[in-house]
């Protein structure tokens, strides 16, 4: 076990990568280094166990389970399991390809009422410095995700990228309902969700919010679409643990809640709402459901420009 003055004398872990860790190499099989294995390998096997079986099952031993390599050997290419975690985060990010930046004329935005608020708001934690990616010649993980989200395609129109950018980011927090503890778990400054996070930047610079305001539409839109997506993705994968459609599971859950006495008048009051949303099947009506909510997002954030706020 390591001693408490140990423990005391190593900083204070920060981020996979912010750690200046010297590279290892890659499956040269010699001095008990695994052969065919590499950081990539490993990550995406990460992503597929996650996927599979979701956070709580997940284990270094299971892992080296399913590579057919013994737990040491994954010690070779990362120190710790939160050290993979976050790059299995990262590389789900990396499924997310956002538009390419175009020379757009940003809209002159209101002067803030204060000089000093001046800086580009963010959508999550401080970035901070570039990372020192020393771990491994390419450290970028970028396992092959299989089939996702076309690349958002880049426009003129801010409102058709902030749609784009917000659909594909729903989509990554259904496909990985294991992405949104994640996500706030660690500093998630990783390249690709980096560039997500740059993406988004770009277009709200291009709404006409003044500066200061941005922070507050980057949060309006994206906090809704982590719990719309995070409360999603729990959903589909509990009706897959239970063998049934979304549309079966919901009729039967909604029978076991009419028959409870408890909860008659909480149905009763909201049989209006539920019968003007009727039309269609569970998924149809949560994608009408989100893209409604997105428009009124967008629509809030052209009253605020027109009001100089």
């Amino acid at each position: 076990m390591v001693r408490a003055a140990e423990r005391a004398g190593r900083p204070p872990r920060t981020s996979v990568w912010l750690e200046d860790r010297a590279p290892r190499g890659g499956g040269r099989g010699g001095g008990g280094q695994p052969s065919g294995l590499d950081r990539d390998r490993i990550t995406a096997a990460t992503v597929r166990l996650l996927d599979a079986e979701g956070l709580t099952k997940f284990s270094m031993r299971r892992l080296a389970a399913e590579l057919n390599v013994t737990a040491m050997s994954v010690y070779w290419y990362v120190d710790t399991k939160d050290d993979l975690l976050e790059l299995a985060l990262d590389a789900a990010f990396g499924e997310i390809r956002p538009p390419d930046p175009e020379p757009h004329p940003d809209p002159e935005p209101h002067p803030d009422p204060e000089p000093h608020q001046g800086s580009d708001p963010e959508p999550g934690p401080e970035p901070g410095p570039e990372p020192r990616r020393s771990a491994d010649p390419d450290p970028d993980p970028d396992p092959d995700p299989g089939p996702g989200p076309d690349p958002a395609p880049a426009s003129s129109d801010w409102r058709e990228e902030l749609r784009a950018l917000a659909r594909a980011y729903r989509a990554l927090l259904v496909r990985h309902p294991w992405l949104s503890s994640l996500a706030g778990t660690f500093l998630n400054i990783g390249p690709h969700a980096v560039a997500f996070q740059l993406a988004v930047q770009r277009v709200v610079r291009r709404t006409g919010l003044r500066t200061a305001g941005q922070a507050g539409a980057l949060s309006a839109v994206f906090q809704f679409v982590y719990g719309f997506g995070t409360i999603e993705g729990h959903f589909v994968r509990r009706c897959a643990a239970a063998g049934m459609s979304q549309d079966d599971y919901h009729r039967r859950a909604m029978s076991a809640v009419t028959r409870e006495p408890g909860l008659r008048e909480a149905v009763r009051d909201s049989a209006a709402l539920r019968q003007a949303r009727a039309d269609g099947t569970v998924e149809e009506i949560r994608d009408r459901d989100f893209a409604f909510a997105l428009e009124l997002l967008i629509a809030g954030i052209e009253t605020m420009v027109r009001r100089g706020e």
